[in-house]
Order: structure tokens, then C-alpha cells, then sequence
């Protein structure tokens, strides 16, 4: 009796750091439960170190496919008109924070009005979550030049809203949740879910995304294969105890056990229906990220129709 041969398309996907990443979680999960190899996929991941790398492999045809941000492809990805970023599957809304006020300071702030001339506390410099709180701030007649912003690192940013020092801070998942849920913070503003985000700003965003390139864009039989197996994903995201799913996850994506279940309760709700992105959020999020910081001259910015791939049908 003959043996059958089945070849699988093979495909290599960039994918933005760290590992833990909550953003591109459906990723790992795909890997992990055979959700690729069982859509006849070949899926080799290189994670790199922030979403600028996974931008630029993309551009530099390193991979087929890049996941990574809206904002970080357009700044960092393809420059040449015939290589226009082509988005696949949409991951998340906005970036997984929450916009809290300390408990210390409660009482007086109890608006987005009343930041001005507020200390804001966040992360980082220039993380991808500044663009829409500058938004947040502006579609409540301020700016971030009337807020006292200071980066402080994840826990120098609990140690200055429990302490009182900053009035506010753009807290990341899982850390946002306990906050709340200890009461040492009252939610003001929240980007932790698609629904959440429409609340806050009035309209639809994407932020994490899968992309290809409009002239090395893979066949549209594997990326359908591809959206399924990451829908499924989404699924078993929602639906799996944390034991089972970090007892076949890599130990650098799971890291600490204790919070990676923290983190998968918060990812249970964080990404787009179905990776459906509609060209009105797109472009909302291009007009959020102009607003924020200028893109550079040379920056290749299709039309948001033309750069919704495909069309995704509902998880099997």
C-alpha cells in the first residue's frame, strides 16, 4: 500500500517581542496545540526584540509574514510602493492598558478634564500606548504638553500611584486588573478590550496585527489557513485552563506560572472578533498615530481599503 506524502506549506512569521507578550499570545498557542501543522502549515516563528524588528524583517523580506503593530509597520516596514503592507488577521484594539487614578488621588481626579497639569506616570518612552492617551487627551480638549508625564518603569509606577507621587498611569495587563481589583486605583480610561476602546474613544482602533507584502503575499488558501488556526487559538485562549495551556507552551512564553495565569485571564477578552479589521478602524488608528508623532516622509501608507487582505470567516 502506498504511503501518502503531504506536504505542508511552510511559512516564517516574525513575531514582536518579549515572548510573554500577551498581544501575540494566539501565536504561541497556535504553535503549540498544532493548530498550524493540522491547517497543513509549516509555521517557523523568530521572535524578535520589539515591533520594530518584526517591521523591518518584513521589510527587508526576511519572512512572509510579520506580527507586529499598525504603527511599527508603517514606520519601520516596506518603503516600496509595489511592497505596500498588506494586514492579515487583526490581534488587538489598542495596546493592553488601562489609564488608572491612584487611590491617594481619587477624590480629586475623576475625569480625563482633570490630568491637566497632572503627573501621568507610564512604562516606557515612546511605548506604543502614548498615541492613545494623546488621542484620549485631545478628544477631551487637552494635550500631553498640559500633562506632567514621567517613565518610571513597571514597578517604580505602583510604588508612585500607591505612594501618591504621580496622580495617574497608563498601567499595563495583568497589573492594571489587581490594581483595580485591590482598590488601590479607580479606572478612568480603559484600552483592554475592542469594546473598551470604542467606549473610550468613540470609534474602533487595531493595534497588533499579522502583515504580509503586497509582492510576496503568501496564497490566499494558506492564509485562510492561517486565520483559522489562529482563530482556534483565540478560542482555546478563552476557553482552557492556564495549567493546560502553559503544560505545552515554552517555558519563555509562560514565564512566571502565577502571572502568566493573571495574564490569561486578561487576554481571554483582549483581541478583534474573529481578526476582523474593518478599513474604518484602520483608518482611525493611521489618524491616532499621525496626531501622536509625525511618520516620516518616506513612510508607504496604502489606502485603508486596500490594505485589508481578506476576508476572514467565523472559527470552525
Amino acid at each position: 500500500m502506498l504511503g501518502l506524502i503531504v506536504l505542508l506549506q511552510v511559512l516564517t512569521l516574525a513575531v514582536s517581542g518579549p515572548p510573554t507578550s500577551s498581544e501575540y499570545l494566539p501565536i504561541r498557542v497556535a504553535e503549540a496545540e498544532g493548530y498550524f501543522a493540522g491547517e497543513g502549515l509549516t509555521v517557523t516563528i523568530k521572535t524578535t526584540r520589539a515591533e520594530s524588528g518584526a517591521a523591518e524583517a518584513l521589510a527587508q523580506g526576511q519572512v512572509d509574514l510579520a506580527a507586529t503593530t499598525l504603527e511599527a509597520v508603517l514606520r519601520f516596514g516596506p518603503r516600496a510602493a509595489t511592497q505596500a503592507p498588506r494586514l492579515v488577521f487583526g490581534l488587538t484594539a489598542a495596546p493592553p492598558v488601562a489609564l488608572v487614578v491612584g487611590a491617594p488621588h481619587a477624590a480629586t481626579v475623576r475625569s480625563i478634564e482633570d490630568l491637566s497639569a497632572m503627573r501621568v506616570g507610564v512604562t516606557t518612552p515612546g511605548a506604543p500606548e502614548h498615541a492613545w492617551f494623546g488621542w484620549l487627551l485631545a478628544r477631551a480638549g487637552l494635550s500631553v504638553a498640559q500633562v506632567r508625564v514621567s517613565s518610571l518603569g513597571g514597578r517604580g509606577l505602583v510604588s508612585a500611584l500607591d505612594s501618591g507621587e504621580i496622580h495617574a498611569a497608563l498601567v499595563h495587563e495583568p497589573v492594571a486588573s489587581r490594581l483595580l481589583a485591590e482598590k488601590r486605583a479607580k479606572l478612568l480610561a480603559d484600552f483592554r478590550t475592542p469594546r473598551a476602546v470604542t467606549e473610550a474613544l468613540g470609534a474602533g482602533t487595531v493595534n497588533a496585527a499579522l502583515f504580509a507584502r503586497a509582492d510576496r503575499r503568501p496564497q490566499d488558501r494558506d492564509l485562510l489557513a492561517l486565520t483559522r488556526a489562529l482563530q482556534n487559538a483565540e478560542q482555546r485562549i478563552r476557553s482552557a485552563p492556564a495549567h493546560e495551556l502553559a503544560a505545552k507552551l515554552r517555558a519563555r512564553v509562560v514565564g512566571d506560572t502565577e502571572d502568566f495565569t493573571a495574564r490569561l485571564t486578561a487576554a481571554r477578552t483582549l483581541y478583534l472578533p474573529d481578526g476582523l479589521v474593518s478599513a474604518d478602524q484602520v483608518q482611525q488608528t493611521l489618524a491616532i498615530v499621525r496626531a501622536h508623532t509625525p511618520l516620516p516622509k518616506s513612510a508607504l501608507i496604502p489606502r485603508p481599503e486596500e490594505m485589508l487582505l481578506i476576508k476572514v470567516s467565523p472559527a470552525r
